[in-house]
């Protein structure tokens, strides 16, 4: 297992080989934002130790690896020429354009004259009759369902304070100190059923495995949910969730399944 980060995280404690890359001030990139904004980012001051950019590390492995020839790239302006070359509506953006445009340039971006598709399908949409068509979806039921041994759903999601796996935002304070640990949601109604007080630990439970997290009685959520963040190792919430998939997008049902839950003894 080869890991490539900017910090260690749980994966690279597991990982063979861990390299270190460069963060996003420290190296010269292009990021495409989810509004199809494409940015140049320029590097601000020098990655400190042996950590490279990213696209250094990524050449130097396929090198070692006998694919020198079809990553001979010497900067990531190159490799944003060769995407351009080959994706159409990148075409347009050059390295030099998006380095003089201040905010960057929406694909689609047919033309090095165009000035790019901030909003798409202002006049019609592409359909044969230049209109938005609804799908009907046929409603289907949890894979896992509540029962006397588990009565509760468990659904998780994100605390406002930290991302992902918390890699970055757990190292920062002030987010730290808005919340330190893992927590499961409980309402009040339920957790005076269970004997819960706010801020005792209990053990969650489901058909696939238990944590641990403190509890936290609210009632943002109803009767009968709870509620686990997924950032914090030491309560890992996908020990919990189930991985039966969604027939049509493939993605895991980890927002719906089965759990009980007890004070720790």
């Amino acid at each position: 297992l080869v890991a490539q980060d900017i910090f260690p995280t749980e994966i690279s404690s597991l990982a063979h080989v861990v390299l270190p890359a460069a963060t996003w001030v420290e190296r010269e990139a292009t990021h495409t934002w989810i509004d199809r904004r494409v940015q140049k980012v320029n590097k601000v001051v020098e990655p400190p130790g042996e950590a490279k950019p990213d696209w250094w590390i990524i050449c130097r492995l396929a090198e070692k690896m006998g694919y020198k020839d079809k990553f001979d790239f010497s900067s990531s302006g190159e490799i944003f020429e060769e995407i351009r070359k080959f994706v159409p509506q990148y075409k347009g953006i050059s390295y030099e354009r998006l380095g003089n445009t201040v905010g960057g340039i929406h694909w689609p971006c047919p033309s090095e004259d165009h000035p790019g598709t901030p909003t798409m399908f202002l006049e019609k949409f592409n359909t044969p009759d230049g209109l938005g068509h609804f799908q009907a979806v046929e409603f289907k039921p949890p894979a896992e369902l509540t029962d006397d041994e588990y009565p509760y759903v468990l659904t998780t999601g994100r605390s406002m304070f930290h991302y992902h796996t918390g890699a970055m935002s757990r190292r920062t304070p002030r987010l730290v100190d808005e919340v330190q640990r893992g927590f499961v949601e409980v309402n009040p109604e339920d957790a005076s059923k269970e004997g819960i007080q706010n801020k005792d630990m209990v053990t969650l439970e489901t058909r696939r495995g238990s944590i641990e997290a403190e509890a936290k009685v609210t009632d943002e959520v109803p009767p009968g949910l709870l509620f686990v963040p997924f950032h914090f190792s030491e309560s890992l919430a996908n020990v919990l969730t189930i991985s039966v998939l969604d027939p049509s997008a493939k993605c895991a049902e980890t927002k719906v399944c089965a759990a009980r839950l007890k004070v720790k003894r």
